[in-house]
């Protein structure tokens, strides 16, 4: 797989106003929901997408994401960015 498109750090993710997190046990976890979509999200997936509020930088979600599970930065990065790259290539995040 191809490395994502760089991000600026300093870019404040957010979800669209038509697009939320839930979580369902009916649907087995956690499922990002926009108007005639859903998408299943895994745990690390749903804790990424929980702290694009708007209000942090991609740089502060990745510390944040490196001092809850003491990862190595480098990995969490790049997961990070690939997720974020991929949601908003499908309109379902605001960079």
């Amino acid at each position: 797989m191809p490395d994502p498109a760089p991000i600026d750090p300093y870019t404040r993710p957010r979800l669209p106003r038509r697009a939320r997190l839930a979580h369902n046990e009916a649907h087995g976890g956690w499922a990002l929901l926009a108007p005639e979509r859903v998408f299943k999200a895994d745990a690390i997936a749903a804790e990424i997408i929980k702290r694009c509020t708007g209000e942090a930088s991609l740089r502060e979600i990745i510390e944040d994401l490196v001092k809850t599970y003491s990862a190595p930065r480098e990995k969490i990065a790049t997961d990070v960015t690939a997720l974020l790259s991929g949601l908003a290539d499908k309109k379902l995040l605001e960079l």
